[in-house]
C-alpha cells in the first residue's frame, strides 16, 4: 500500500497549489491529480450536484488505486467530505478556509474571507465561523468570476484586477488585517494581492496545513512511502491542458482525460 499514489482532486487547476505543498513536503510520494475543469466552478452548483461531482472524482481515483485522497477544493470539502468519509474506506484530507488562525491573531478585530458561493453557504463554513466570530467582524466576499478567469488563462488580466478591486474594497473599509483565501484557485492570486493590499494585511491560505495533515494521516495509517525512489506524478484534466501546464511549470506533463 505504501507505494501507491496519493490522489488529489479539485474543480479545476486551483488544487495544483495544494499539490505543490504536498509534493514539497513528501517528495517520495507518487501522486495522481484530477482537475474537473469542465465543471468548474463548483461554487454555484448546490450541495447535491457538488456531492455528485465529488463522488465521480473519488471513484476515478479509487479505480486508479490511490491510497489516500486529498479533496483540494474548499467547496467540495465543505459540501461533500462528510458523505465521502461515510461511504468510502480510503482516508480523506479536506480543506476549508483558515478562519481560526486569522480570528485568533487579528489586532483590528476584522478579517476578510474571499471564497466561493458554495463554501460560504455550507454548513461546515457556518459552524467554523460561529466558533471563532465572537467579537470579530468577518467580511465575507464571494469571488464570483475569479475561478473562470484562472481556468481560462486570464490570471494576470485587467479583468481580474478589476474584480479584485471591487471585492477588496469593503474589506479595506472595514480595516481588516487578515485576508483568508477560501478557494485553492485563489492561492495563485497571491502575487497580485500582495501588490494591491497594504503591507500590514496578512494573507492566509491552507496549503501548508493540508500538506502537514496529509503526512500525519499517512503516518497514522502506515501508508508513508519509505522507498527512496523518484516519484511519479500524473496530471489529468478534462479542460485546457495548457492552462494547467503553465501553472505547474515545464517539468510536468498534463494529459487530457474525458470524465
Amino acid at each position: 500500500m505504501s507505494t501507491k499514489s496519493i490522489g488529489i482532486f479539485d474543480s479545476g487547476v486551483g488544487g495544483t497549489s495544494i499539490w505543490k505543498e504536498v509534493h514539497a513536503l513528501l517528495p517520495n510520494e507518487h501522486t495522481i491529480y484530477l482537475a474537473d475543469s469542465h465543471n468548474a466552478p463548483y461554487g454555484p452548483k448546490g450541495k447535491e450536484r457538488i456531492t455528485e461531482l465529488s463522488i465521480k472524482n473519488v471513484e476515478l481515483l479509487i479505480a486508479k488505486d490511490c491510497k489516500l485522497i486529498v479533496v483540494a477544493c474548499n467547496t467540495a470539502t465543505t459540501n461533500a467530505i462528510k458523505y465521502l468519509r461515510e461511504n468510502y474506506k480510503v482516508p480523506f484530507i479536506g480543506i476549508e478556509p483558515a478562519i481560526k488562525p486569522a480570528a485568533l491573531k487579528t489586532q483590528t478585530k476584522a478579517i476578510g474571507i474571499l471564497a466561493t458561493k458554495g463554501t460560504l453557504a455550507s454548513d461546515l463554513f457556518h459552524e467554523t465561523t460561529d466558533l471563532y466570530s465572537n467579537g470579530i467582524n468577518i467580511i465575507e466576499q464571494e469571488g464570483e468570476g475569479i475561478v473562470q478567469l484562472i481556468e481560462n488563462g486570464k490570471l494576470h488580466s485587467d479583468e481580474m484586477k478589476g474584480l479584485l478591486d471591487i471585492y477588496l474594497k469593503p474589506m479595506l473599509e472595514a480595516n481588516i488585517d487578515y485576508l483568508v483565501l477560501g478557494c485553492t484557485h485563489y492561492t495563485y492570486l497571491l502575487p497580485i494581492l500582495i501588490d494591491m493590499l497594504p503591507n500590514h494585511i496578512k494573507i492566509i491560505d491552507s496549503g501548508e496545513a493540508v500538506a502537514l495533515q496529509t503526512k500525519t494521516v499517512l503516518e497514522k495509517h502506515q501508508l508513508l512511502n519509505t522507498q527512496n525512489t523518484k516519484s511519479k506524478n500524473q496530471f489529468f484534466t478534462n479542460g485546457n491542458t495548457e492552462v494547467m501546464a503553465s501553472l505547474l511549470g515545464n517539468n510536468f506533463k498534463v494529459e487530457y482525460l474525458k470524465f
